[in-house]
C-alpha cells in the first residue's frame, strides 16, 4: 500500500445514521487498517480526544467534515440554526485544546453557517459541504508546497530526525514535517531516517515507521531518549518537526518531548525545522507562555500498550500531550508560503501582512 495515496479523512457520506465522515482510527494502526464511522457530535468528540484522528491538519479536517455532516441534523433556521451550530462547535473544540487547527477549522466552518443561515435547507447544507472540501483541498496544496520548501533544506543521503507523527496521516497528503521525506524519495532521493518512537503513545514508532516504511524510505526507529547517541555519532544532517500551535514570536508546541530534541540540536550544532502551515500561527498568542498545554490520562504512562501495569499502583503521573520549544532553539520554520528565518517576530508579522 502506498500511504501517501490513503484518504484517511473521508467527505461526509449518507450512513445508517444519517450522515457520517469516515477516519483511520489510528489508534489501531499498525497492525490494523480500519475505517470508522463518526456520525454523532460524541462519535467526533470521542475521536478526536482519543486520537483516533490526530495531527493538527487532519483534526481540521475531521472537524470541518464533522461540522457538516452534524448541520445535517440540526431541525432549525435563522438564528436558531447558528445557535445551535456554535454549540456544537464549541463541544468539539474543547477535546483538543492545544491544537489551533481545531479551532480554525471550526470558526471558517461557523462563519459559512452564519453567512447561509438564511437559505433553504439544501443551499445551507451544500455550503457548508464545499466550505468542509475546501479545508481538505487547501490542505493537500499546502502539504505539497511546504514539502517543497523543506525539501531544498535537504541533501540526497541526509540523515534525518523526526518526532512525533507529521506525515500523511497526520495531514492530507504529503505531510508537513514528512512531507520533504516523501516527495524526495519521489525524485529519486534517499534518506536515513531515525523516528523517536515518542512515548506516551508511540506515534514514531506506530505511525511514522509505518508511513516511511510503506513508501520504502530508509527509517530506523529508536527510543526518544536515544537522540543524544545519533547526533553524537553524526548521523543526523536536520530535525525536522511539526507543530500544533505557533505563537506570534516563534515559540512552537508540538508533541511533548519536541523542546528536548531541539536543545540537543542546538548543542550539536544541528539545524532544527519547524514545518506546519500557516494556520498553526496564531498572532493573537505573543508567546509559548500562552499556549495552553492539554493534560492527558494519567494511565497513558503507566497502562497503555503494556500488557499489565508497569507503574505501582496509586503513583502519580505527570503527562502533558505538548511542550513549547522556545524560538531561539529554532532554525527556520517552513510554511506553504516559504521559509521564515529568525528573529520570528518579524518574519511571522511580515508573512501576515504580506497575506493582507
Amino acid at each position: 500500500m502506498d500511504i501517501r495515496s490513503v484518504t484517511h479523512v473521508k467527505n461526509v457520506y449518507p450512513s445508517a445514521g444519517g450522515a457520517a465522515v469516515t477516519i483511520i482510527d489510528q489508534t489501531l494502526l499498525p497492525n490494523e487498517v480500519k475505517y470508522i464511522e463518526l456520525a454523532s457530535a460524541e462519535a467526533l468528540y470521542e475521536a478526536i480526544k482519543l486520537l483516533r484522528v490526530r495531527g493538527a491538519p487532519a483534526i481540521g479536517i475531521c472537524a470541518g467534515f464533522g461540522m457538516a455532516a452534524l448541520a445535517r441534523g440540526i431541525d432549525a433556521d435563522g438564528e436558531d440554526f447558528v445557535r445551535e451550530f456554535e454549540r456544537l462547535a464549541d463541544y468539539l473544540n474543547s477535546s483538543r485544546p492545544t491544537a489551533v487547527n481545531l479551532s480554525w477549522a471550526l470558526k471558517r466552518m461557523c462563519s459559512v453557517a452564519r453567512a447561509v443561515s438564511a437559505l433553504p435547507r439544501a443551499e445551507r447544507i451544500a455550503a457548508l459541504d464545499r466550505e468542509a472540501q475546501a479545508i481538505q483541498d487547501e490542505d493537500i496544496d499546502m502539504c505539497r508546497r511546504i514539502s517543497e520548501y523543506g525539501l531544498s533544506l535537504l541533501h540526497d543521503g541526509a540523515g534525518v530526525l523526526t518526532h512525533c507523527n507529521a506525515g500523511p496521516l497526520a495531514t492530507s497528503r504529503y505531510g508537513t514535517a514528512l512531507g520533504p521525506l516523501f516527495l524526495g524519495r519521489e525524485r529519486g532521493m534517499n534518506f536515513h531516517v531515525f523516528s523517536d518512537e515518542t512515548r506516551p503513545l508511540l506515534q514514531g514508532a506506530r505511525l511514522t515507521s509505518y508511513e516511511l516504511h510503506a513508501a520504502g524510505i530508509d527509517i530506523t526507529l529508536i527510543c526518544d531518549n536515544m537522540a543524544s547517541i545519533v547526533m553524537k555519532n553524526g548521523w543526523i544532517d536536520a530535525c525536522l518537526v511539526g507543530c500544533d500551535r505557533i505563537a506570534a514570536n516563534g515559540d512552537a508546541a508540538n508533541k511533548i518531548g519536541t523542546s528536548g530534541v531541539a536543545i540537543l540540536a542546538k548543542h550539536y550544532g544541528i539545524p532544527f525545522y519547524v514545518l506546519g502551515p500557516t494556520s498553526t500561527i496564531d498572532m493573537d498568542c505573543p508567546s509559548g507562555d500562552d499556549i495552553e498545554i492539554e493534560l492527558r490520562d494519567p494511565e497513558e504512562i503507566a497502562e497503555k500498550f503494556y500488557s499489565k501495569r508497569m507503574a505501582p499502583e496509586g503513583v502519580k503521573c505527570y503527562n502533558p500531550a505538548f511542550d513549547v520549544t522556545d524560538h531561539s532553539l529554532i532554525t527556520g520554520i517552513v510554511t506553504e508560503h516559504g521559509i521564515l528565518r529568525p528573529p520570528f517576530d518579524v518574519s511571522l508579522r511580515g508573512l501576515f501582512n504580506q497575506k493582507r
